[in-house]
This record gives structure tokens, C-alpha cells and sequence, in this order.
């Protein structure tokens, strides 16, 4: 620690080549949208990642620690299969550090005892994924009062721990206005909205392409122009259906998908792919980075394909990244990073913390900047 003492000390006659914040994390109405768990906590080491006693010396991809803003991977819970107490467990035991999210999803939740619900929440929740509701609100709308049921379905839905409202409307046809209220809603209810977007009205999941085809489909302007206003009003992410674009059509509409990621940043949409012939490609064309949502039974499929140590005929062995190792000097709760002439020091006071860029940000937004006469002695 003395050289990396005098490397910080070198960089002050320079000025805005060193940043010292120290951490205090503050209190929120919300769980963050890409993890439950707190910044700092620790992960568990994959045998991928682990050099000297596991599989560390095969080349693989990183993934970056949670929470992720990319390569954010959402897994789907009980509906096609029952899902219990157990059965989440042994998915999270194994995969946990590949899976973000669970997602509910026509409303199953609701058929729990209420026990059971907390219990798998909290399971969840104790591997750092966060739990969204799926897209039950559009049933919850239909309701003789909409705005009471609203109210009382989102009350209810934090007092058992979800962490995101999805808002999906493929069954409904809402006013722009009013869907951007009802996010708004959701934000002030202290929970996550995540609007599930589409090019196919009528899209559940359970409709038959035929049906589907004779509805129709909407202009794809339509579901950028609303996503902009979406990610203007703070939105974190939005859900891509995957009807009319990659499900139940005859022919791929990848034109779709590339329209709204030139006009959407690609980390602010998750794309619905719970078909591996689907998430291949989109691995394939944009890149591990992607957000995906896939059926939990296919998490370990996506994950060797994301971290590059298997695939299909088209992309065995040809999933890669360019991202070289920062060196990092690190003492009693405190992590330096070099990359480009710029130190960036991050005093955690308990715990050191190996995250990715987007980590060190979220960590930033919470700082309060110290300046070094009051900076730790033990540095």
C-alpha cells in the first residue's frame, strides 16, 4: 500500500486526476431495478472465475458484478411449471450469480398463500433478484373502479416485497398519457414501473399466430416514440415483446428490434427471448451486453452462451469481449483503480469492491466528497 500512497500523492499537483469519495449509503423508498442486494455485498466465486483452484485459466467472458445495467438476465417463475420454495432455491444455489431478475407472470402470484408469496420473494431477494409482478396490472385495470384497484394492488404488491410493476397493455389499448400516469404512479408508490412495449396487440403468451396475424401489428415509431417519453420521465428499463417481432410470426421482424435500439439506448430495454434459437441471435447480433428475459429453465443455456464457453453452429466459440483488467491496489476497505491516468478511490470502510463502471457510478451518485486532510490514516 505504501506505492500505491505515493502514486495518489504523486497525482495532486495535477488537477481532476484524483477523485476521493467516501461511501454512505442512503436510505430508499425502492429496491434498486437490477438487484435487491446492497452494492457491497459479495458474490460468489463461479469455479469459471476461480484461477487457482477452479476452471479460471479457460477464457471466458466477465459479467459484470450486480447490480447490472447490461447483460441483465430475467428469469421466468411459476406459470409453464410449478415453482416453490425449493425448487427456487436449487436454481439460485447453482445460477444465482447469472440471474437478475424473477419474473411472475399472469398473475400467478395471486394463487399463493400469501406465506409462500413472502417466502419466495424473500428467497429471491437473499441472492439479489429483484422480483417483478409481471403483467397482472392489465387485468387489474379492467376492474368496475380502476383507480381504487390500482391503489390497492400496488399497496399490496410492496407490503409482500415486489420490487417492479410491470405495466403491459398488449390487451389493452391505453391512452400514451395514461400509461406514462400510471408509471408515474408506480414511482411514487416507491416500486419499480417496467413497461412491457410491443408491436402486437393481443400479445399474452398463450394466442395463436393466426389469431395474431389477422389483428395486425402497430408501426414501430409507436413503441419508440412512447419509450422515449418513458426514459425521459426516469424509467429505468422496458420489457420488448417478443410477439410480432420473434414469436408467433412467420418471419423475424429483426428490422423492429434494430429501429428501437437506434433510438434506445440498448441498456434501457430488455428484450423477451425465452426461445434459444432467439436469445442465440441476439447474443450473436448485439453482443453479450444484451438484456435479456428467458424461462428459468433456460438460464443455464444463456449464461454459457453469454460468458463464451459454449453455443450453437454459429456462435460456439466466437462470443467474445475486449475488456482489459484494471490494476488495483487495494488496503483495509479501500479500492484504487488505474485505467488512463485517472484515480479513482472509493473508501468503503467494510468491504472491498471489485465492480464494474456502472457500479463505481451508482456508487458516486451516493458519495459525499472528503478531501484528503480528513481521508483515512490507514490509506
Amino acid at each position: 500500500m505504501a506505492s500505491a500512497s505515493r502514486l495518489l500523492r504523486s497525482t495532486i499537483a495535477r488537477p481532476g486526476a484524483l477523485r476521493v469519495y467516501q461511501t454512505k449509503l442512503l436510505p430508499s423508498s425502492s429496491r434498486a431495478f437490477s438487484a435487491t442486494r446492497p452494492i457491497f455485498s459479495s458474490q460468489p466465486t463461479i469455479m469459471l472465475e476461480d484461477k487457482p483452484n477452479g476452471f479460471g485459466f479457460v477464457r471466458h467472458n466477465p459479467l459484470p458484478a450486480k447490480p447490472r445495467q447490461t447483460s441483465v438476465t430475467e428469469i421466468r417463475g411459476p406459470y409453464y411449471s410449478v415453482m416453490g420454495l425449493g425448487y427456487l432455491k436449487d436454481v439460485l444455489d447453482t445460477m444465482g450469480p447469472h440471474v437478475d431478475g424473477l419474473k411472475f407472470a399472469g398473475g400467478s402470484f395471486s394463487l399463493f398463500p400469501e406465506d409462500q408469496l413472502r417466502k419466495l420473494i424473500d428467497i429471491a431477494h437473499s441472492y439479489g433478484v429483484y422480483v417483478s409482478t409481471g403483467g397482472w396490472i392489465e387485468h387489474v385495470l379492467t376492474q368496475s373502479d380502476a383507480v381504487e384497484a390500482v391503489d390497492k394492488y400496488l399497496a399490496k404488491c410492496k407490503d409482500v416485497g415486489f420490487d417492479v410493476i410491470e405495466i403491459s397493455t398488449g390487451f389493452l389499448s391505453l391512452p400514451p398519457d395514461d400509461w406514462l400516469r400510471l408509471a408515474q404512479q408506480v414511482m411514487d408508490a416507491g416500486l419499480k414501473p417496467k413497461p412491457e412495449l410491443g408491436i402486437q396487440f393481443g400479445a399474452g403468451g398463450d394466442t395463436e399466430a393466426e389469431d395474431l396475424e389477422s389483428m395486425g401489428t402497430s408501426d414501430p415509431s409507436k413503441v419508440i416514440n412512447i419509450a422515449k417519453r418513458f426514459v425521459d420521465m426516469g424509467v429505468e428499463r422496458m420489457m420488448i415483446e417478443s410477439e410480432g417481432i420473434t414469436e408467433n410470426v412467420k418471419s423475424w421482424r429483426t428490422d423492429v428490434i434494430q429501429a428501437i435500439l437506434r433510438d434506445i439506448p440498448m441498456e434501457k430495454v430488455m428484450f423477451e427471448a425465452a426461445d434459444p434459437k432467439v436469445f442465440n441471435w441476439y447474443i450473436r447480433e448485439f453482443g453479450v451486453d444484451v438484456n435479456l428475459f428467458v424461462d428459468h429453465s433456460q438460464i443455464v443455456q444463456l449464461s454459457c452462451l453469454r460468458r463464451g464457453i459454449w453455443g450453437m453452429a454459429d456462435t460456439f466459440g466466437k462470443i467474445t469481449t475486449y475488456r482489459p483488467e484494471r490494476k488495483q491496489f487495494a488496503g483495509p476497505g479501500l479500492l484504487v483503480h488505474f485505467l488512463k491516468n485517472q484515480y479513482e478511490i472509493f473508501y468503503l470502510g467494510f468491504e472491498q469492491h471489485n465492480g464494474e463502471d456502472h457500479q463505481q457510478t451508482e456508487v458516486v451518485s451516493k458519495a459525499r466528497k472528503v478531501t484528503l486532510s480528513n481521508f483515512p490514516s490507514s490509506f
